[in-house]
């Protein structure tokens, strides 16, 4: 009897150490793949606080809120079961969802900069009067949980490409923690962006001098910091989907854009000596970024100039 007590808590004792080593895999691995969606994890981050311009300072936190929301269903309901279902029955479909995903982000981004060199704007703006503002509300959440779920569904993409578990639901926890992680980072670090004005209007009027210029300080680096975002953001829509372009094509046999961009990269890195992997990787993003933007301007002018597409919401929002 005691033997088999004893047998039990040994088999017991090989149960925890194979969960635990299965749990450290599962973060090792959800690690390895959140690393790689930083630069979508960054254009969230700076798009979203523009879904709260020009609304009521004290709707900015329950919208913030309700995007979040939107954000976590779209993650964990909406596109966690079909991963699941796509790594165990069709993985070989993820590297092309990952390309449409980058193709996406390049078209984005280029048009954003095509924007700011003087180029038609496509879709509303803000200069318009808002007649209802609980529908405008309503109307700036579904856009936002929209635009989420398709940064949402390429940050899941990215990590299914790069977790390597062969269990199911292992790959299903990997997914799951980092969707988690990164909407709180995400809608966490938007929040304070869009609060930090009225924190710093706060301590402008407490007594304490050094209370006072920190306040002013906040309240004139908000805007800054909104313009800093939006040009990081549309940099790493870029080279996020431009890198996605490099390596998908690569991966179904088209080694060009492969080549040249990893060429480079080795070349540089081999004649900078110390300096050689920053000099290296900067120079692998910085084409990775210029084939996102050639790529997403061509993507831009058939959608608006052969297709017509995106001429009618110009319109209205130009009234």
């Amino acid at each position: 009897m005691p033997s088999g007590l004893v047998a039990l808590f040994d088999d017991v004792a090989v149960i925890a150490r194979t969960a635990a080593a299965s749990v450290d895999d599962i973060a090792a691995a959800a690690g390895r793949a959140g690393s790689k969606t930083a630069g979508v994890v960054i254009d969230d981050a700076a798009v979203t606080p523009s879904y709260v311009t020009g609304l009521s300072p004290a709707r900015e936190l329950p919208i913030i809120w309700k995007i979040t929301k939107g954000s976590f269903f779209n993650k964990l309901v909406i596109l966690l079961p079909g991963a699941i279902l796509l790594s165990e029955f069709l993985p070989w479909l993820i590297i092309w969802i990952l390309m449409l995903g980058g193709a996406f982000l390049c078209y984005e981004g280029a048009e954003k900069v095509l924007e700011k060199l003087g180029g038609a704007k496509h879709g509303k703006t803000l200069e318009d009067e808002i007649k209802d503002p609980a529908e405008f509300e309503n109307q700036r959440v579904a856009g936002a949980v929209r635009t989420d779920l398709i940064l949402s569904a390429e940050i899941m993409a990215i990590t299914l490409n790069e977790i390597d578990l062969d269990v199911w639901w292992e790959r299903g926890l990997a997914l799951a923690l980092v969707a988690i992680v990164v909407t709180v980072v995400v809608y966490g670090t938007v929040a304070l962006i869009v609060k930090m004005d009225d924190v710093g209007l706060h301590l402008t009027k407490q007594d304490s001098s050094f209370a006072q210029k920190f306040g002013q300080f906040l309240v004139n680096a908000v805007p800054k910091l909104l313009v800093a975002l939006s040009f990081i953001g549309t940099v790493a829509m870029l080279w996020v989907g431009g890198g996605i372009i490099v390596h998908g094509t690569h991966e179904v046999g088209f080694d060009l854009l492969y080549d040249i961009a990893h060429g480079a990269e080795y070349a540089v890195k081999g004649a900078t000596g110390a300096l050689g992997g920053v000099a290296g990787w900067f120079t692998y993003a910085a084409i990775s970024a210029a084939i996102g933007l050639a790529f997403g301007a061509v993507i831009a002018f058939v959608l608006h100039n052969v297709l017509k597409v995106g001429h009618g919401e110009e319109a209205e929002g130009a009234h």
